[in-house]
């Protein structure tokens, strides 16, 4: 199996690219991606299984997590939002930045 931190980092590196080529649809994706690898890392090595190998499905099943800090769950509902017609969110969030603070807590506990 793959690195977790080293698949995660990948990612990061895919969203910034997207997001300097004004992508930041791209870049939500990436992001989301990352947080959804160490997710599923963070289950695994809790014992759990992984429900879905949907990002957003594991997202939004870690927004119900107890041990999880208040930002981290914001960080997790807003890596869930969906965008507006024009295709922005309905917040004011760096979604690169939170996905990268969510990660490292996964990575950590």
């Amino acid at each position: 199996m793959n690195n977790p931190r080293v698949e995660i980092e990948r990612e990061f590196e895919k969203a910034q690219q997207a997001r300097e080529k004004g992508s930041e649809g791209q870049a939500r994706v990436c992001a989301r991606r990352a947080a959804g690898i160490a997710i599923r890392d963070y289950l695994d090595r809790h014992g759990m299984d992984s429900p879905s190998a949907s990002a957003y499905d594991l997202l939004t099943l870690l927004k119900e997590d107890t041990l999880l800090p208040p930002d981290l769950k914001r960080a997790a509902s807003h890596l869930t939002l969906r965008v507006t017609e024009e295709f922005k969110l309905p917040v004011e969030a760096d979604l690169i930045a939170e996905a990268r603070s969510l990660c490292e807590w996964l990575l950590k506990n």
